[in-house]
């Protein structure tokens, strides 16, 4: 009879060679993923910190002089540096800013390691208006009493009066009204027809024979 055979030593080697290879690319992976959500988390922070940055610098009520400007915050319990780039545009009185952030921890030259870069606007210009005011369409709710939006009738209800426009449908004035209950906004081009009084009928005269 033969005796019992065993696995010899080179195929107990080669069976864990496979498991060493396939756990380190299971391991590979799982460190790779994790590295991922750890980038996409700083990556996240640093957007944060310059969006608030340039609210920051809208809040001042001051001009952000053109320039180049550098500093350090704390956000998310963690420390972020920041370059600030404001350049001027072609509009008079509105600056571009440029915002680029990275982790204090992460050493880098030049341009090189922001982990994000957020630009916005800042300036002083104000537009003059124009005066037009559109004819919105009728803005009552499915049955609702009114009347539609005309260009110069606008009703919004039933009942009290906020005034008269006068002048042009693009335009005018509020004279005169009343606040309370439903609002009525303007006033019709011509009075609502009014429904005649009721006549007694007529009784029928005898014909001479």
């Amino acid at each position: 009879m033969k005796a019992d055979r065993g696995f010899t030593l080179i195929e107990v080697l080669v069976a864990l060679a496979i498991v060493a290879i396939g756990m380190a690319a299971v391991l590979g992976a799982l460190s790779s993923s994790a590295d991922t959500v750890s980038y996409l988390r700083d990556k996240t922070f640093a957007q944060w910190v310059a969006l608030n940055r340039i609210a920051n610098l809208r809040l001042s009520g001051q001009m952000t002089p053109v320039g180049n400007s550098d500093g350090d915050t704390d956000f998310a319990g963690r420390n972020w540096h920041w370059r600030q780039e404001v350049t001027a545009t072609e509009v008079p009185g509105v600056v571009r800013i440029d915002v680029k952030v990275r982790p204090s921890d992460v050493k880098a030259e030049g341009d090189n390691g922001w982990f994000t870069t957020v630009s916005g606007i800042q300036g002083d210009a104000v537009g003059i208006p124009n005066g037009y005011l559109p004819d919105w369409g009728s803005q009552l709710l499915p049955g609702q009493p009114g009347q539609a939006l005309g260009p110069r009738s606008q009703t919004i209800g039933s009942g009290g009066t906020i005034g008269v426009l006068q002048g042009s449908p693009g335009g005018g004035t509020p004279t005169g009204g009343s606040l309370g209950g439903p609002l009525t906004l303007g006033s019709p081009e011509t009075p609502p027809p009014s429904t005649p009084p009721p006549t007694d009928p007529q009784t029928p005269q005898d014909n001479p024979q």
